[in-house]
């Protein structure tokens, strides 16, 4: 067995783990820069749980490399980003929210690089954007805003009146999302926006608090609504 294959194996059995979230602490074992390319690789499991516990588990690696060398990770962050471009020839499955993920992880990261995941959802030729057109590839960059919010709030602040236009997307998972980052924001002007939405029974699957669940679009927008009112 080669040696990509087999730490791409240890790897996903550390993800697989009931108690996923505090052996992450076990991929210090290796360099960061050795375990991007079996991250990257997890991304595509077939395994849902899984997929999204690489997203978290890149994150992590991502500010360790950070840490080692700013330089280093933003190659990998340039990365991510070729593989969103469609001349890459890559779907980019998970790669939004991996963005997301990192730059929760990594102050210089998100400071840095908090504007381009703010504009893969900027919808409008007059701001210099790179919007996802794909809807489900889209939805990565919502999480990805809302994850980067929980933790630092002020550099989402850009995507904050695309979030408001996408409360009308199509996609349920777009409209959800959207809702879950407006309350994390507390963005008083998209109250009457969310409120609209707490009838919307569309589901989709959320991870969230290290899992995946099924969430509703109507159930978030109630929930983000309650958020906006207490901190207004």
């Amino acid at each position: 067995m080669s040696g990509f294959r087999q730490l791409k194996q240890t790897v996903r059995a550390i993800l697989a783990a009931p108690d996923w979230i505090a052996r992450l602490d076990e991929l210090a074992a290796w360099p960061p820069a050795q375990l991007t390319g079996p991250l990257f690789a997890l991304l595509l499991d077939r395994d849902e749980e899984i997929r999204w516990r690489a997203v978290e588990a890149f994150g992590l690696t991502a500010a360790r490399l950070a840490d080692t060398g700013m330089e280093q990770a933003r190659v990998l962050m340039r990365s991510c980003m070729w593989r969103l471009n469609e001349e890459s020839g890559n779907l980019g499955w998970g790669i939004p929210e991996c963005i997301g993920a990192s730059l929760a992880r990594h102050e210089g990261l998100a400071r840095e690089y908090h504007r381009i995941l703010c504009s893969y959802i900027f919808d409008d030729p007059a701001r210099d954007g790179n919007y996802l057109d794909h809807a489900l590839l889209r939805r990565g960059a919502y999480w990805g805003i809302a994850r980067l919010a929980q933790v630092r709030p002020a550099l989402a602040e850009p995507a904050r009146p695309f979030l408001m236009t996408a409360l009308n997307d199509a996609d349920p998972g777009n409209r959800g999302l959207a809702a879950w980052a407006l309350g994390i924001l507390g963005a008083a002007e998209a109250l009457s926006g969310l409120r609209a939405l707490v009838g919307d029974e569309a589901s989709f699957p959320l991870f969230r608090d290290g899992e995946v669940r099924r969430a509703t679009v109507g159930g978030l927008a109630e929930e983000a609504a309650g958020i906006v009112e207490k901190s207004a």
